[in-house]
């Protein structure tokens, strides 16, 4: 199946469907000598694993990971790194009711259309379960960046819902279930998500990730720029529908002087940035500022609400897709969208090593 591999340098390939046997990843190109064990990776997959609160999927994965290759007595070796994870909890008949029918806002019928058939159990490729191998393989990307670069992320909208920028606490999204950092706003999600829930629907979400640390200079003109790189890193995710880097969209409504970074000499003797309505980019390649972009997630396709559809004989029917659903997939995306953006650092940190050196 092309299209399973993300990267140059530092290269991922994902496998697996969400109701076989196991999922898993390869990811080559890691430098030799770095400190990897299992444990740094499981660190990462309990952030994104379902079931840890009644917010999200009652699936009960323990997603433990097992590394196959390329370490050998605590340290990369430079081959390519095997990780995989067992599927344990996978409940395929809840499935068997749907499984001819496609269901409106999913990948069912484009599968469909491209293959010929399709693994209707959970979705196969196209369920976010695959994200479980973008997240171990980002712990390895940050094995790659070191400790100089910090990624992290945060839920900053659920549905019509945002935080209050003043109230930012980066210490307050490990104290909620979204991974929100104003804990009042935390409080109102989880009313909202409640009444989502029981109502048989689901909702949208922005996510914001937030890399600093990172040096300036990473990024490939023209078609590799790193915020097209980090753009296409944020669209591969299932579900979301549009990124933007910086001041993003909002730029449109700034004039010039306004949306302009004005730079001074600071005190180390180094260009300072006095805004960073780049985002961290400027031309496709990294200022040295935090990388900082969001990311919309849609609400969950499969929902108990019925929706009008079609079977794949082209029968008009309804369709209430039952089972185990995250009402707001966006919140276990955050772990997904810090492992993005660590696998296109890391990617093009390797590819600025291989141009010059150092």
């Amino acid at each position: 199946m092309p299209g399973s591999s993300f990267g140059q340098a530092f290269r991922v390939t994902t496998f697996g469907e969400s109701h076989g046997p196991a999922i898993g990843a390869v990811v080559d190109g890691v430098p030799p000598g770095l400190a990897l064990t299992e444990a740094d990776i499981q660190a990462d997959l309990d952030r994104r694993r379902t079931g840890q609160s009644r917010h999200t999927s009652q699936r009960k994965e323990p997603d433990t990971v097992e590394i196959l290759s390329g370490v050998f007595e605590g340290q990369t070796t430079g081959t390519p790194i095997g990780l995989l994870i067992v599927n344990r909890d996978a409940r395929s008949r809840d499935y068997s009711e749907i499984k001819d029918k496609f269901r409106p806002g999913h990948a069912d019928y484009t599968y469909w259309q491209k293959y010929g058939r399709r693994d209707y159990r959970g979705g196969g490729r196209a369920s976010a379960r695959e994200t479980a191998m973008r997240v171990a393989a980002g712990a390895v990307a940050r094995k790659v960046l070191g400790a100089e670069v910090t990624v992290r992320g945060a839920l900053v909208q659920m549905g019509p819902h945002g935080i209050d920028r003043s109230r930012w606490n980066w210490n307050e999204v490990c104290n909620n279930p979204f991974w929100c950092p104003d804990a009042e706003a935390a409080k109102t999600w989880e009313t909202f998500l409640d009444e989502t829930r029981k109502a048989g629907s689901s909702t949208g979400a922005v996510i914001e990730v937030v890399a600093e640390g990172v040096p300036p200079g990473l990024g490939e003109p023209v078609f590799d720029k790193l915020d097209g790189e980090l753009a296409k890193a944020m669209m591969s995710i299932p579900a979301v529908k549009g990124v933007e880097i910086g001041a993003g969209m909002a730029a449109a409504a700034l004039t010039g002087p306004e949306n302009a970074d004005e730079m001074r000499m600071g005190n180390d003797g180094r260009p300072l940035f006095l805004s960073n309505n780049a985002g961290g980019t400027l031309g496709g390649i990294s200022t040295g500022q935090d990388i900082v972009l969001r990311f919309a997630v849609k609400p969950t396709s499969s929902i108990l609400t019925p929706r009008r559809t079609v079977t794949e004989d082209g029968t008009e029917t309804e369709i209430a897709t039952r089972g185990r659903h995250d009402p707001c997939v966006g919140i276990r995306a955050v772990p997904v969208g810090e492992a993005m953006m660590a696998l296109v650092l890391a990617d093009h940190l390797l590819r600025q090593r291989g141009q010059r050196g150092g």
